[in-house]
């Protein structure tokens, strides 16, 4: 053939996507309306078409300019349809030399066909692949906003001054590029104030990466933090990113910084430094734009001091350090998180039981050591074990029942503790003060009626000062 071109249909387009004996600008000028010349009327009918001489037919359009003069020239046009079953896909169309002897098509035809035919598979399979990889990057985007909406903050349960703090410094430091440590007992939630951190910031579309540096045997952490070559050690049998790698343009998390061995954390600071590493058994430097947020449980400056861990590092990590309190210095978030998590587990459950007053009384006594991962895992073990409407009260774990009783017992020096009316006034004391002590706006920010918080208002006596 002199030329030829592959057409695929787009709507009510035609466009050439791979030619021979064209020139790059000849190619861009191939597109073509369903019915328009040549091309056009076979990708809309689907029946293969012969132009003997294209000099005699003026059907024949030369879109692309690539005939300079078709009069003179001496050239067969042939253009068979890309079909995959009764699909029209495309078109595929040759010139051939011009046979002044009138020898038949038929065979030129028949081969098209078979190639066009292959050509078809391939398209379609093509077709296929894009259309999963587009539907997977819509989930994956429906994803990322449903996390976005998750972890904002105020899906975070935290009406305490202390949490409240804690917001503020996240909404302060999400959009910047710094590191950030979260301080805080096990079971405080740092992982959700690192996603909070993560999903706020100009980075949320792209890639948060976890890692709990505690969890892997030391000498598995550099591979899996910085990867590795082919070979590298025995049992890699193929090259494989690590967690840094993978949070490329995004943030990722290291929980328990304070387990790092000494022996790894000089390749951390050069990370945070340099931006850059090398994968174990490799030469070649991998740069790295990655935003660190670091957690631990552990007293860092008790670490450095030890020599167990670097100082440089320290300091590095330690830019923007957020604490986050046990759930005993914040015991008025318990009533919230309680009734969160008492309606998570009774759908899970398919269940319906509520908590009382006096066994909610009897939670918020307790000093929970456990935070708030200990608190879930007792609302849940009280919904599974719930039979009727309401939680029973020997159904609450005897150690926060023996916690409760030896309060009771406590002498008179000692302090009382925190009851839901307690909370409720120190509450409504608070939305008064923001509000500049208008019932009707403190109201509002607490979700009740200008009604109820009168009502609130004359029952625990609260007045201006």
């Amino acid at each position: 053939m002199n030329r030829g071109t592959v057409s695929l249909r787009s709507g009510n387009e035609v466009s050439v996507i791979a030619a021979h004996g064209l020139s790059e600008d000849e190619f861009k000028k191939g597109t073509y309306s369903l019915g328009e010349g040549i091309i056009g009327r076979v990708a809309k009918l689907g029946s293969p078409i012969v132009i003997p001489n294209i000099g005699d037919e003026p059907m024949f359009l030369n879109k692309t300019g690539s005939r300079v003069n078709i009069k003179k020239e001496k050239v067969a046009f042939l253009c068979v349809p890309v079909k995959f079953k009764t699909e029209i896909l495309g078109v595929l169309n040759v010139d051939r030399l011009y046979d002044t002897k009138g020898i038949s098509f038929e065979e030129d035809i028949k081969l098209l066909k078979i190639i066009a035919s292959l050509m078809a598979q391939s398209i379609k399979l093509h077709m296929e692949v894009e259309k999963e990889r587009e539907a997977f990057n819509q989930e994956r985007e429906n994803l990322k906003h449903q996390l976005k909406g998750k972890y904002r903050l105020e899906n975070i349960i935290g009406h305490s001054d202390r949490m409240q703090e804690v917001f503020e410094s996240v909404h302060r430091v999400a959009p910047s590029r710094a590191n950030v440590l979260l301080r805080g007992e096990s079971g405080t939630g740092k992982e959700l104030i690192a996603k909070a951190l993560h999903y706020m910031s100009p980075r949320a579309k792209n890639p948060f990466i976890k890692f709990n540096c505690a969890s892997i045997p030391e000498g598995l952490l550099e591979s899996e933090l910085f990867g590795h070559e082919k070979g590298a050690f025995t049992g890699a049998m193929a090259l494989r990113k690590g967690r840094f790698e993978l949070a490329h343009t995004g943030t990722i998390f290291l929980d328990e910084i304070g387990d790092l061995p000494l022996s790894l954390q000089p390749k951390i600071l050069r990370v945070l430094q340099e931006k850059e590493f090398e994968r174990v058994g490799g030469e070649k430097t991998i740069t790295v734009d990655v935003r660190l947020i670091a957690a631990t449980s552990r007293d860092l400056e008790k670490l450095v001091g030890s020599g167990n861990f670097r100082e440089d590092l320290y300091y590095r990590l330690n830019v923007v350090p957020i604490y986050l309190p046990p759930l005993r210095d914040r015991k008025e978030d318990i009533p919230f998180l309680a009734d969160f998590f008492m309606g998570k587990y009774n759908k899970e459950n398919r269940k319906s039981a509520e908590i009382s007053a006096d066994e909610l009384n009897l939670l918020m006594q307790y000093t929970w050591p456990g935070n708030v991962r200990e608190l879930e895992n007792t609302i849940e073990r009280l919904v599974v074990m719930s039979t009727g409407k309401t939680v029973s009260l020997r159904d609450i774990p005897a150690v926060i029942r023996e916690a409760a009783l030896r309060k009771q017992a406590a002498g008179p020096g000692d302090a009382l503790p925190l009851t839901i009316a307690d909370i409720e006034k120190q509450r409504i004391i608070e939305a008064l003060k923001h509000a500049g002590w208008n019932q009707a706006k403190a109201a509002r920010m607490l979700g009740i009626t200008s009604r109820q918080i009168g009502y609130k208002i004359k029952i625990y006596g609260i007045s201006k000062k």
